[in-house]
């Protein structure tokens, strides 16, 4: 966590990296709580309503003017629970720093004392175990620290901040629901995007940074293999190299 904070500090506002290491410290512990009950109620994809008011609560107290329910699904029953919180500072870049919010149909068995023991209904209507098992709870937690310290540090930078929390990564459906709902008329179009994931090849300490497209901008393919006496289904996600990965 600390790590992807320094990261988007050192590259969204490069003179402030002297001083980032003592403020984080000061504010890793409510972080760390923060985190916590973020892990221990995690909401399936289309259904963040409790984790999107989280976000979107915390953002407001920090001085952010801030949209809730961005976005439209392409059955208007399903309510899209985007977040858009922009703080305007003086003429300069437009800053995007993005967040997923959604977790898996996973049930949790790490025996943490935080750990999930929610249950929800997926979209095939079956009861499943849910989890932040891909690290969208570590991410929310990372934007709201870092949403606190630019709020702080107001006179050393200029520009416009635009934080995002985006719904329904996990079914590859929230960020074009988001750009469905003008996302880019509507708010500050950015001169610059930040996206952050965990990731568990990376030792502790260290940070990956790669610019243009990363595990991202994927397309789900269901194939479906019909034989005698049976039947296979399966779902592959295919990133932007074409490359069939695991999903």
């Amino acid at each position: 966590m600390k790590s992807a904070l320094l990261a988007i500090f050192l590259l969204a506002v490069p003179a402030l990296a002297q001083t980032l290491d003592q403020r984080i410290d000061r504010e890793l512990p409510s972080l760390l709580a923060t985190y916590k009950s973020l892990h221990a109620a995690p909401e399936l994809s289309m259904q963040e309503a409790k984790s999107s008011a989280v976000v979107a609560s915390r953002l407001r107290e920090l001085g952010y003017e801030v949209t809730e329910r961005v976005g439209k699904y392409d059955d208007p029953k399903n309510t899209c629970y985007g977040v858009v919180a922009v703080m305007k500072n003086g003429s300069g870049p437009v800053v995007l720093i993005r967040s997923d919010m959604d977790a898996l149909p996973v049930t949790e068995q790490t025996g943490l004392p935080y750990a999930s023991s929610a249950r929800a209904k997926n979209q095939a209507g079956d009861d499943v175990g849910v989890m932040h098992a891909c690290g969208h709870d570590i991410h929310m937690t990372t934007l709201l620290g870092t949403a606190k310290i630019l709020a702080d540090l107001k006179s050393q930078w200029h520009g416009t901040v635009m934080l995002v929390g985006q719904p329904a990564e996990e079914i590859v459906a929230g960020a074009v629901a988001m750009l469905n709902d003008n996302l880019y008329e509507r708010f500050p179009r950015p001169t610059y995007a930040i996206a952050v994931h965990d990731a568990a090849d990376i030792p502790f300490g260290k940070i990956g940074y790669t610019s243009g497209y990363t595990l991202a901008g994927r397309n789900s393919v269901t194939v479906t293999i019909r034989g005698r006496g049976v039947r296979i289904s399966g779902t592959a996600r295919i990133w932007p190299t074409g490359v069939p990965r695991k999903g």
